[in-house]
Order: C-alpha cells, then sequence, then structure tokens
C-alpha cells in the first residue's frame, strides 16, 4: 500500500491526490475528517473533492454517525468509487498463464488460463496475451477505453524502473525485452484500445516477478496487519518474494528473492538451467522432481505434472515431494533469522501436505527458536490467482498514489 503521503508535504498543501489516498486507506472519509487531518479549509477541501468527483473517483455514500458530539445531521461518508475504471491482469508461468479482468478493488470479473510457453518468446507470447485481453472485455462486456492499466507477473527478476527481465534463467529470449511496449500495443492491437506503455496517451504497463506479486496479492487479501510476509513459489522453478511494511521488497535491481540459485550441499554436481551447479532449483524445483521421476519411470515434465502425480496420491512423487520441502526449509532457515516474518507463505504446484511437512521439518529444526515463535507457516488462500490479484493490486496504488493522481488529474484537465 502506498505509504501516508501528506507527511511528505506542509498539511495546508495536501493535495487531491492526498486527500483521495485519506479516503482510500480509511484515516478519512468524511469531509470534516479530511479538514481535520490536513488542516484544510471547508473551502478548500470542497473544491480538492470536487475534481475526485468529476473525475468519477470519489462518491458521497450513506450517512455515518453525527461528527459533533452534540448531534446534528449525519455526516456523508466519502468512498473510493471502483465502478469508473477496470484492470487487466496476466501471469506467466514456465508453461502455462493466466490472465483476468477485474475491478479497481479486486473482484474478478473475467478470467482465463491455458497453455503459453514463455520458450516461445515474448512477441509471440505479449501478442497471444493481447487476443487474451480482447476475449475477457467481451466477455464482461467492456470496452477497452474503461482498462485504466495492466499488470503482469513474469517468471524472472525484474527491473521494475523499466519493465524489463534481466538475465532470467528460465526465460530464454526475454533478457532486457520491451515488454510493456510490446504488450501496451498487443492491447491496442487486438482492442483498439490507447496502446504504447510508455507514453501519457497509453494504457501503463508495470510488470514485476510473479514470486513478488503473488505475495503483495496474498499480504494485502489474507494478511493486510502483517508487517514482514514472505511467500516462496515452488514451481517448475524457485522463487520468493517479500512484503515489508505493506511495500514490495525488490532489493536495488529486482533481484531479491531468488532463492532457487543458493548453493546447497544436496546439489553439488547438478546442473542448474541458470549454468550453475548446486542450485536449490535444481535438487527441488518442480522441474528437478519431474526429471526425477521420469528417470524412475514415472514421465512427468514440469511442476503442473508433478502437482498432478501429487493430487494422485502417487508414492515416489509423495516421497520426493517431502525430500524437496527439506532442502528448501534448510535455506529457510536462513531467510527466517534474516527477515523475521510473522508468515511464512508456501505457494505452487509443490505447495501440498508433503512438501510442507518437508519444510517444518527442517526449519524449525535449523532456525533459532526466537525466530520461529511468532511465525505461521501456511500456504496460499488465493492459490492460482494470487499473483492476478497482486498485478491488480500494484496498477491501482500506482494509479492512485497522490502525486501520480494529481498528474492523471491535470491530464483529464481537471
Amino acid at each position: 500500500m502506498a505509504g501516508d503521503r501528506t507527511r511528505e508535504r506542509p498539511r495546508s498543501q495536501a493535495s487531491a491526490g492526498d486527500l483521495l489516498h485519506l479516503v482510500r486507506s480509511g484515516r478519512a472519509i468524511t469531509r470534516g475528517a479530511l479538514q481535520e487531518a490536513t488542516g484544510l479549509s471547508r473551502a478548500t477541501v470542497g473544491q480538492r473533492l470536487d475534481r475526485l468527483f468529476r473525475a468519477g473517483w470519489l462518491r458521497e455514500g450513506a450517512g455515518g454517525p453525527a461528527g459533533a458530539p452534540t448531534g446534528g445531521r449525519p455526516s456523508l461518508r466519502l468512498e473510493f468509487d471502483d465502478a469508473h475504471a477496470v484492470v487487466l491482469a496476466a501471469s506467466l508461468d514456465t508453461r502455462h498463464a493466466r490472465a483476468a479482468l477485474l475491478t479497481l478493488t479486486g473482484e474478478l470479473l473475467a478470467e482465463r488460463s491455458g497453455a503459453l510457453s514463455v520458450d516461445e518468446g515474448p512477441e509471440r507470447v505479449l501478442g497471444a496475451l493481447g487476443g487474451w485481453f480482447a476475449g475477457l472485455l467481451k466477455e464482461a462486456g467492456r470496452s477497452a477505453d474503461a482498462v485504466c492499466g495492466i499488470g503482469l507477473g513474469v517468471p524472472g527478476p525484474v527491473d521494475t524502473a523499466t519493465g524489463r527481465v534481466v538475465q532470467p534463467p528460465i526465460m530464454p529470449g526475454w533478457d532486457g525485452y520491451d515488454i510493456r511496449g510490446r504488450l501496451g500495443r498487443a492491447f491496442a492491437e487486438r482492442t483498439g484500445g490507447a496502446g504504447g506503455s510508455g507514453d501519457a496517451a497509453g494504457v501503463p504497463v508495470l510488470v514485476d516477478n510473479d514470486a513478488n506479486l503473488m505475495a503483495y496479492g496474498e499480504q494485502r487479501t489474507g494478511h493486510p496487519d502483517c508487517a514482514a510476509f514472505a511467500l516462496v513459489k515452488v514451481s517448475t522453478g524457485i522463487g520468493a518474494g517479500v512484503v515489508v511494511g505493506g511495500q514490495i521488497y525488490r532489493g536495488i535491481d529486482g533481484g531479491a528473492g531468488d532463492i532457487g540459485h543458493i548453493r546447497v550441499p544436496e546439489g553439488a554436481g547438478t546442473l542448474c538451467r541458470c549454468g550453475s551447479y548446486g542450485c536449490l532449483a535444481a535438487v527441488a524445483s518442480g522441474r528437478a522432481l519431474a526429471r526425477r521421476l521420469t528417470e524412475a519411470g514415472v514421465p512427468a515434465e514440469s511442476g503442473s505434472d508433478v502437482r498432478e502425480l501429487l493430487a494422485e496420491g502417487h508414492p515416489e512423487a509423495v516421497r520426493l515431494a517431502r525430500e524437496a520441502g527439506r532442502s528448501v526449509g534448510e535455506v529457510l532457515a536462513t531467510v527466517v533469522t534474516l527477515l523475521n516474518p510473522g508468515v511464512l507463505m508456501i505457494a505452487g504446484d509443490l505447495a501440498g501436505t508433503p512438501f510442507l511437512t518437508g519444510v517444518r521439518e527442517l526449519l524449525y529444526q535449523r532456525a533459532l527458536p526466537r525466530s520461529t515463535a511468532h511465525l505461521d507457516v501456511v500456504t496460499a488462500r488465493l492459490g492460482e490467482r494470487s499473483a492476478l490479484v497482486g498485478a491488480g493490486a500494484l496498477v491501482v496504488e500506482h494509479l492512485y498514489a497522490p502525486d501520480r493522481a494529481e498528474e492523471r488529474l491535470a491530464a483529464l484537465g481537471l
């Protein structure tokens, strides 16, 4: 969630964007409360709210309790109007993708999933997503003009300033590619909407690592009061997302959370797709388990195949998943000691009982009791939709942050 931007400038200079933030955060939901929070006069608050009303971003709802102890008419409640626009979101895995149309408060209006391999390259994959977006809008009966932004999760490290992936181990052909520009054009070509994510006239496109977006969606939806939240996605690869103080922690260039490439003793001599030997992903990911199952005479190609075998209770898959959980749990003991999170969430294809049991065995054995005394180790609540919800939330928080909201209001002539 965006920080309290009203503290970054004198209260008397609080903008319409600051007022919107106060309403959306629940800190001030009446005109009187906004006056008290900002120090602005009644007339100035009214003028700035009028800009938000004309943009369709705020509305006045049913009255609440009277603001003054002496009584009087109930104050009208100010509410963020989530009906004025929609958000498109998509999440890529190595062999599958999901896409959705969401309201500004995260409700799914339409959804699609299917086979789409990142190995086909960004031109083909992002072009296909443009077609998916057109289908979602048609299904929900919404126009392209209603879309205020697009969010995309990818299985690799992302420089969020540029929206480009940086040396992704499992995304051949994507390194440094202009994802935002191509997806913006694909959206425009297939829907007739405004294209070109880099310019002011186009629909903005935000790109982030899929584990980051999964963590953001899960934290905001199920654990909003958790100050330090960590999610580990174990599917074809392994990655982690961290949310601290309501914000995604990405490191200096998007590389935070790439725990799949930490070296582990049991991986010595095993080649990882990144080109190194001994990575955690080379021995404990869905891809690694699929390889070992195939060698044992049980055909499997990816994490999704392993997930199906686990759902069937296949004994060798169960054994390997628990063993993989132990390997991941040993690495997570260090992660938990460093971050001291309140929630550690396991997500992805392997996030079932056998894997979780293995994680807990090694995590509690290796980590200091002080680090795990207040730790909840859980599985994802949103399942395969967590990255979509996180992508949608990321777009909304970006577009309606105080400074960005001011820019958009000015562009609307308000």
